[in-house]
């Protein structure tokens, strides 16, 4: 198969959130590939160090930022430091996640909002810090990830599907508060993706087959299918999409 190039992103700076591995690190490869002035953020150092390593001969090697988005302050200083190693921020992808299955009767109002703030609190901070480098730019993109997991009910996360539904509504908000700046806020539902951590903590090999095939599709829904979808709607050709979000899931039923 052969998929697309996008000369506006030749050049552009990227921030990624969570893009040491998983559909992360597929983002940050992604946009690497397209020439883009890649940052990103994650709490694993073994394994961002390992993804630069990886990406050492991109035209534009990735700059690594150990951060737990979690942490204001962190992210903010991450933030910064991007804008004076690399650049003002022209894309956001906020990616960093946490999707601990959990139980109702397990969940304190701690656990409550330890989830909210990995899931989706960073999103509508990490967007505020970048909006003045768009404004600057004369326009962005900023991308959420959210899942379809609060589409069909995620029993088994409901925390965590709370939080991915959250991140629609604020997509939608941010989507028209932005507008003016020629900001553009879409967001990503991905479905099952079959990344390295899903198959080692949820999913066995038999699981993944039987997820696959409730899929329309019946192939394993991969994260580079999802880093895809990212470099689209970060691109000029998706310049007139804004408060849209995009399911990516095979058609997952």
């Amino acid at each position: 198969m052969s998929f697309a190039k996008y000369p506006s992103l030749e050049g552009r700076v990227v921030l990624i959130t969570g893009g040491g591995s998983g559909i992360g690190g597929s983002m940050t490869e992604a946009f690497a590939g397209q020439g883009a002035r890649v940052a990103f953020l994650d709490i694993d150092e073994a394994a961002s160090g390992a993804l630069v390593g990886r990406l050492s001969g991109s035209r534009h090697k990735p700059l690594f930022i150990p951060c737990d988005v979690t942490d204001l302050a962190a992210l903010k200083a991450a933030i910064v430091r991007v804008r004076g190693e690399v650049g003002p921020v022209s894309v956001l992808v906020n990616n960093a996640a946490n999707d601990d299955r959990h139980s109702v009767d397990a969940v304190t109002p701690e656990y409550w909002d330890g989830a909210i703030n990995v899931n989706l609190r960073h999103h509508f901070f990490a967007s505020q810090a970048v909006r003045p480098h768009m404004r600057e730019l004369g326009g962005g993109s900023i991308v959420n990830l959210s899942s379809t997991a609060w589409l069909f009910g995620g029993a088994d996360f409901p925390v965590y599907a709370t939080a991915k539904a959250g991140v629609v509504g604020l997509t939608y908000a941010l989507a028209r508060a932005f507008g003016d700046d020629a900001i553009r806020v879409n967001a990503i539902a991905p479905g099952a993706v079959m990344t390295e951590k899903q198959l080692r903590l949820w999913y066995t090999d038999e699981s993944a087959k039987v997820v696959a095939s409730r899929q329309l599709i019946k192939e394993r829904l991969l994260p580079e299918e999802i880093a895809r979808a990212a470099l689209f709607l970060a691109a000029d050709d998706s310049r007139m999409i804004t408060k849209q979000c995009i399911t990516v899931d095979a058609g997952i039923r």
